[in-house]
């Protein structure tokens, strides 16, 4: 089986963060947020990282990120483009967002030939949530079942006080997946409760949820293409906004019986960057991860 590699989907422009957060330097050495997610995969066993971006930032990507990176781990690029459709698929009018993360998934296909494991850019997962990834990757393949994982988080852990948030809402059976909902607004109030004003449902704090760390076999393409194709002829009104996303693509397999995922658990804590109100917070996180030893003053060493 070959090694697994890293998939990293960063061609989203952060429209709620207003900028390019992907090289946002909040690093106490002006470390980007996606510097500790590299430089854990590489503890953890990943050799090769697959950047999936668009070709408008692809520049300003490879100055900031990509041609440092390539130092340490081999770097391949894959292009996120819009005008990537299917045969027969047109853009909308107006539309000018990615089409989401199965999307970005997809463009990486030519390049993946093993187990791969997928991260947002604009996340920190933490040293053990890739352990545990890079582990079962390692050691797992199909058999007469498609056999998949991810890393779960709590919700109490993955929201802000800055806005809502979009978070995949997981059951979880047997140290398996059950189910897992979109739930696209999840809002936190001062009290601390929290709320999917979508649904108007509250939900627990404890709530186990995916953060789009996934661990795949190449099987999942076949499944991939078809979930985007369904997508793309059945674009509701908002055309120009909807996007094709991972946990709906897992969730309408898992409840077909087609895959089992299995739920995989790290005691380090996620978070991110989704509006720019979350910087401080992050740059504080993180002064306090290297002054006590998890990272050392460079990660460029």
């Amino acid at each position: 089986m070959n090694k697994p590699v890293l998939v990293v989907m960063a061609a989203g422009m952060g429209s709620r963060y207003g900028g390019m957060k992907q090289i946002d330097p909040v690093g106490p050495n002006g470390q980007v947020i996606m510097d500790y997610s590299l430089y854990d995969a590489r503890r953890a066993g990943f050799e090769t990282v697959i950047f999936v971006i668009k070709h408008e930032i692809e520049d300003a990507f490879k100055a900031a990120i990509g041609d440092r990176v390539a130092k340490a781990m081999k770097v391949k690029y894959a292009f996120q483009q819009l005008e990537e459709l299917p045969a027969g698929f047109a853009v909308p009018e107006g539309r000018v967002k990615p089409w989401g993360t199965c999307h970005a998934v997809l463009a990486a296909k030519p390049l993946i030939d093993g187990p791969f494991a997928v991260i947002n850019a604009d996340d920190y997962y933490g040293p053990e949530a890739f352990q545990v990834m890079y582990d079962y990757l390692s050691t797992h393949a199909d058999d007469d079942f498609y056999r998949y994982c991810m890393v779960s988080y709590l919700l109490k852990n993955t929201v802000t006080a800055h806005g809502t948030v979009s978070r995949g809402v997981c059951k979880v059976k047997d140290g398996k997946l059950d189910t897992i909902q979109e739930a696209l607004k999840v809002q936190l109030y001062p009290d601390g409760h929290l709320t999917d004003l979508d649904t108007d449902t509250d939900l627990a704090p404890d709530t186990v949820v995916s953060m789009n760390f996934w661990g795949f076999m190449p099987s999942i393409f076949p499944a991939l293409r078809t979930y985007f194709e369904n997508f793309l002829r059945g674009l509701p009104d908002d055309a120009v906004k909807a996007e094709c996303l991972l946990p709906l693509m897992v969730g309408e397999e898992l409840k077909a019986g087609r895959m089992t995922v299995s739920v995989l658990h790290s005691k380090d804590l996620w978070f991110g960057m989704t509006y720019r109100e979350d910087r401080g917070r992050v740059a504080e996180d993180l002064r306090r991860l290297h002054e006590s030893g998890v990272y050392p003053p460079s990660l460029r060493d």
